[in-house]
Protein backbone atom coordinates (compact mmCIF):
# COMPACT_ATOMS: atom_id res chain seq x y z
CA UNK A 1 0.00 0.00 0.00
CA UNK A 2 1.41 3.11 -1.07
CA UNK A 3 2.44 5.76 1.78
CA UNK A 4 3.55 9.29 2.27
CA UNK A 5 4.88 10.96 5.16
CA UNK A 6 6.21 14.61 5.45
CA UNK A 7 7.57 16.85 7.97
CA UNK A 8 8.94 19.77 7.81
CA UNK A 9 9.33 23.26 9.95
CA UNK A 10 7.30 26.44 8.24
CA UNK A 11 7.50 30.38 9.19
CA UNK A 12 3.78 30.36 10.01
CA UNK A 13 2.22 29.73 13.62
CA UNK A 14 0.59 26.09 14.16
CA UNK A 15 -2.89 28.34 14.57
CA UNK A 16 -2.57 29.95 11.25
CA UNK A 17 -1.34 26.44 9.03
CA UNK A 18 -4.12 24.18 10.99
CA UNK A 19 -7.07 26.98 9.65
CA UNK A 20 -5.11 26.54 5.98
CA UNK A 21 -5.79 23.04 6.09
CA UNK A 22 -9.17 23.17 7.46
CA UNK A 23 -10.35 25.77 4.58
CA UNK A 24 -11.62 22.90 2.48
CA UNK A 25 -13.36 25.02 -0.12
CA UNK A 26 -10.12 26.85 -0.98
CA UNK A 27 -8.24 23.29 -2.55
CA UNK A 28 -9.12 24.01 -5.94
CA UNK A 29 -6.91 26.97 -5.78
CA UNK A 30 -3.51 25.17 -4.99
CA UNK A 31 -4.07 21.54 -4.03
CA UNK A 32 -2.81 19.47 -6.71
CA UNK A 33 -4.95 17.39 -8.67
CA UNK A 34 -8.51 18.67 -6.57
CA UNK A 35 -10.42 20.17 -9.25
CA UNK A 36 -13.91 20.45 -7.08
CA UNK A 37 -14.74 20.35 -3.38
CA UNK A 38 -17.80 20.19 -2.39
CA UNK A 39 -18.80 20.25 1.76
CA UNK A 40 -21.62 18.10 2.21
CA UNK A 41 -21.81 19.12 6.04
CA UNK A 42 -20.58 20.34 9.08
CA UNK A 43 -20.93 19.85 12.93
CA UNK A 44 -19.39 20.75 15.94
CA UNK A 45 -19.00 17.65 17.91
CA UNK A 46 -17.04 19.25 21.20
CA UNK A 47 -15.54 22.32 21.91
CA UNK A 48 -12.93 22.84 19.81
CA UNK A 49 -13.96 20.01 17.38
CA UNK A 50 -15.97 20.00 14.12
CA UNK A 51 -16.23 17.17 11.80
CA UNK A 52 -17.21 17.65 7.98
CA UNK A 53 -17.80 15.20 5.51
CA UNK A 54 -16.30 16.41 2.32
CA UNK A 55 -16.37 15.41 -1.39
CA UNK A 56 -12.93 15.97 -3.55
CA UNK A 57 -13.40 15.76 -6.66
CA UNK A 58 -9.86 14.29 -8.07
CA UNK A 59 -8.61 15.33 -12.20
CA UNK A 60 -5.92 14.35 -14.04
CA UNK A 61 -6.41 14.50 -17.97
CA UNK A 62 -9.12 12.80 -19.18
CA UNK A 63 -9.53 11.00 -15.71
CA UNK A 64 -12.23 12.21 -13.13
CA UNK A 65 -13.12 10.97 -9.91
CA UNK A 66 -15.04 11.34 -6.78
CA UNK A 67 -13.99 10.78 -3.37
CA UNK A 68 -16.26 11.21 0.05
CA UNK A 69 -14.36 11.97 3.77
CA UNK A 70 -15.13 12.50 6.48
CA UNK A 71 -13.06 15.29 8.39
CA UNK A 72 -12.55 15.59 12.00
CA UNK A 73 -10.55 19.02 12.86
CA UNK A 74 -9.43 19.08 16.52
CA UNK A 75 -8.24 23.06 16.64
CA UNK A 76 -6.98 22.34 20.69
CA UNK A 77 -4.77 19.92 19.80
CA UNK A 78 -3.97 21.57 16.38
CA UNK A 79 -4.44 17.79 14.25
CA UNK A 80 -6.76 16.77 11.37
CA UNK A 81 -7.53 13.57 10.03
CA UNK A 82 -9.26 11.89 7.19
CA UNK A 83 -11.09 9.14 6.80
CA UNK A 84 -12.51 7.68 3.53
CA UNK A 85 -16.15 6.78 2.79
CA UNK A 86 -16.41 6.62 -0.31
CA UNK A 87 -14.80 6.54 -4.34
CA UNK A 88 -12.44 4.70 -6.25
CA UNK A 89 -10.26 3.68 -3.28
CA UNK A 90 -10.19 0.63 -1.00
CA UNK A 91 -8.13 2.45 1.76
CA UNK A 92 -7.68 5.95 2.54
CA UNK A 93 -5.87 7.16 5.83
CA UNK A 94 -4.72 10.96 6.26
CA UNK A 95 -3.20 13.03 9.07
CA UNK A 96 -2.13 16.62 9.34
CA UNK A 97 -0.50 17.49 12.94
CA UNK A 98 0.68 21.05 13.57
CA UNK A 99 3.39 21.27 16.51
CA UNK A 100 4.07 25.25 17.61
CA UNK A 101 7.57 25.91 17.86
CA UNK A 102 7.09 29.51 19.04
CA UNK A 103 5.06 32.30 18.30
CA UNK A 104 5.75 32.30 14.18
CA UNK A 105 6.66 28.53 13.47
CA UNK A 106 5.37 25.25 13.59
CA UNK A 107 6.13 21.68 12.33
CA UNK A 108 3.67 20.37 10.25
CA UNK A 109 3.59 16.91 9.55
CA UNK A 110 1.67 15.51 6.46
CA UNK A 111 0.49 11.62 6.24
CA UNK A 112 -1.24 9.40 3.66
CA UNK A 113 -1.64 5.78 3.05
CA UNK A 114 -4.25 4.32 0.17
CA UNK A 115 -4.87 1.85 -2.43
CA UNK A 116 -6.72 1.81 -4.91
CA UNK A 117 -9.92 -0.89 -5.78
CA UNK A 118 -8.69 -1.81 -8.96
CA UNK A 119 -5.47 -3.14 -9.98
CA UNK A 120 -6.08 -1.48 -13.32
CA UNK A 121 -6.81 1.79 -11.70
CA UNK A 122 -3.47 1.69 -9.60
CA UNK A 123 -1.37 0.95 -12.67
CA UNK A 124 -2.91 3.71 -14.65
CA UNK A 125 -3.09 6.56 -11.61
CA UNK A 126 -0.28 5.18 -8.97
CA UNK A 127 2.59 7.14 -10.33
CA UNK A 128 0.45 10.32 -10.75
CA UNK A 129 -0.95 10.19 -7.02
CA UNK A 130 2.39 9.78 -5.85
CA UNK A 131 3.90 12.64 -7.39
CA UNK A 132 1.06 14.51 -6.54
CA UNK A 133 1.10 13.68 -2.18
CA UNK A 134 4.96 14.46 -2.09
CA UNK A 135 4.09 18.04 -3.40
CA UNK A 136 0.83 18.72 -0.82
CA UNK A 137 3.46 19.78 2.00
CA UNK A 138 5.07 22.29 -0.45
CA UNK A 139 1.96 23.31 -2.12
CA UNK A 140 0.09 24.36 1.83
CA UNK A 141 3.30 26.02 3.00
CA UNK A 142 3.57 28.02 -0.64
CA UNK A 143 -0.52 29.24 0.09
CA UNK A 144 0.02 29.83 3.46
CA UNK A 145 2.72 32.46 2.13
CA UNK A 146 0.15 33.58 0.11
CA UNK A 147 -2.86 33.79 2.58
CA UNK A 148 -0.49 34.72 5.53
CA UNK A 149 2.32 36.34 3.49
CA UNK A 150 6.15 35.12 3.80
CA UNK A 151 8.07 35.63 6.93
CA UNK A 152 11.55 36.13 6.70
CA UNK A 153 12.63 34.71 10.52
CA UNK A 154 14.16 31.43 9.94
CA UNK A 155 14.28 29.36 7.42
CA UNK A 156 12.15 25.86 7.17
CA UNK A 157 13.66 22.60 8.31
CA UNK A 158 14.77 19.66 5.96
CA UNK A 159 11.77 17.70 4.32
CA UNK A 160 11.61 13.97 5.23
CA UNK A 161 9.78 11.96 3.12
CA UNK A 162 8.69 8.21 3.90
Amino acid sequence: MPRFRAKRRVNHPAGDMFDLVSDMDSYPKFVPLCSDMKIRGRSQTDEGVSVAIARMTVSYKMFHEHFTTRVTMNRPEFWITVDYLDGPLKVLSNRWSFKPLGEHECEVEFYIDYEFKSRMLSTLMGAVFDAAFRRFATAFEKRADVVYGKRRNGSPGAVAYE
